[in-house]
């Protein structure tokens, strides 16, 4: 199966441990076979690697979240990488041009697009072969995947099909309705939209050139922000008139708030958490390294994380975006390809982060403007070059560099680094890199 997974969205409905860099789908919180933590993007991965252990795997999103993919999934997995924001129909074109001129995928195969982060079983995986099998029989120009609905939800668009068939052609889609409404379309056999689309890559290479006007991948690249900000639904979907619906019966959640995602994993507490015997229906999730207590709640979700604290009924969680956005506070946190690193203080002329890199890897060769750096090792050891410079570094060595100085680190071994930053102008953007002389 050729699969491109859809990877975007800021994560603010799930403030304070996701941010604009750090989305819902990186996330740990849920268990791994092997007893870690997982997200969702990683549970999705080994789910599809499971289905089809031949599957190729390309994730449609934005330039900040392209570390944080490396950082969970490895260097080898394909993406297609937005240069900004636009909308779904943009970001398929352009992974489909990804697909057929950087990876040469065959124009006659299959596609199937899908959100990185629905919360389902192998079952759905499988269902995504069969949406393969009926793309290849050409009955259509595209089919779907509809969730059989399990209550009148005001979340999702549905699809209503020609017949209760498990395959049916598509008569109509509607838009995001209230409950009442909802739940006569439910009456009349409607499914969900969970955003499943399935296709040849030559159909999609036609309506991508027929929409946006570009020659091939690198076209498309250079000149897409100049691209319409419109859902594939609107731009292909909803105007295809050779269209079909295969019915999903399984377990589907979309875990995009936190009642949601809490109703999905399998323990009450993530991090150092400690709640009494009168607690009801309360989960608690900190990366704090001090404790969280609870006592005598009901219906509640806490959470804590270096960028602020949620207290929360479980239901009115849904409404957080609009008081997160309120919220001007920079990033704390971040997940790089070379590691993470974490903000533990901030002066008026100083920032303290306490930075990891995994064992293998090493940052970019780069200098810094405006400010000077300090780097304690606290564990580990690595390699250091600093203007060309080599040195072996351990644990309670020192490496001081000034403003301009190019320098970088390599860890051998995991390494944990205090860095302090000081200056008058400290900003992410004072960064210039260069190649390893």
């Amino acid at each position: 199966m050729n699969i491109i997974l859809l990877s975007g969205g800021s994560g603010k409905r799930l403030w304070p441990l996701s941010n604009d860099i750090r989305s819902k789908q990186f996330l740990k919180l849920f268990r791994a076979p092997d007893g870690s933590y997982e997200s969702m993007l990683q549970r999705v991965y080994r789910q599809i690697g499971r289905a089809d252990a031949d599957a190729t795997v390309t994730i449609a999103t934005g330039k900040s979240q392209v570390s944080s993919i490396h950082n969970q999934l490895g260097e080898k997995v394909g993406i297609s990488v937005e240069p900004c924001r636009r909308d779904t129909f943009p970001a398929i074109a352009l992974a489909a041009r990804y697909l057929a001129d950087v990876r040469g995928a065959d124009p006659d195969e299959p596609v199937i697009v899908c959100p990185v982060d629905p919360f389902v079983e192998d079952d759905y995986f499988f269902m995504l072969q069969e949406l393969d099998r009926q793309v290849k029989k050409g009955g259509a120009n595209m089919v779907l995947m509809g969730i059989e609905p399990t209550y009148p939800s005001e979340k999702y668009g549905y699809i209503i099909p020609e017949t209760a068939a498990p395959l049916s052609f598509v008569r109509t889609f509607k838009e995001k309705p209230d409950a009442k409404t909802a739940a006569l379309y439910i009456s009349q056999g409607a499914l969900w939209n969970g955003g499943v689309f399935a296709f040849k890559l030559s159909y999609m290479l036609r309506k991508a050139k027929e929409l946006l006007n570009f020659e091939d991948y690198h076209d498309l690249f250079a000149n897409y922000h100049k691209a319409p900000k419109i859902s594939f639904d609107y731009a292909v979907a909803e105007k295809e008139p050779s269209i079909q619906v295969l019915r999903f019966g399984g377990k589907w959640k979309d875990l995009g708030t936190w009642n949601t995602l809490t109703e999905a994993m399998e323990e009450k507490t993530v991090g150092n958490a400690i709640m009494n015997k009168t607690c009801e229906n309360v989960h608690i999730i900190n990366e704090l390294a001090v404790p969280v207590l609870a006592m005598g709640l009901r219906d509640v979700v806490i959470s804590a994380s270096p960028e602020g604290i949620l207290v929360s009924d479980k239901e009115q969680s849904s409404y957080i975006k609009p008081y997160v956005d309120g919220i001007d506070q920079q990033i704390m946190f971040a997940e790089k390809s070379w590691g993470s690193y974490r903000v533990l203080d901030v002066e008026k002329e100083s920032i303290t982060v306490k930075v990891t890199l995994n064992a293998g890897h090493s940052m970019n060769y780069h200098s810094h403007r405006h400010r000077d750096e300090v780097w304690t090792v606290i564990s580990g050891k690595g390699r250091t070059v600093v203007d060309g410079m080599k040195q072996q570094i351990k644990t309670g060595d020192v490496i001081t560099m000034e403003a301009g100085c190019r320098h970088t680190v390599y860890a051998d071994t995991e390494l944990k680094l205090i860095e302090v930053q000081l200056g008058k102008e400290i900003s992410v953007h004072d960064k210039e890199k260069y190649p390893l002389e």
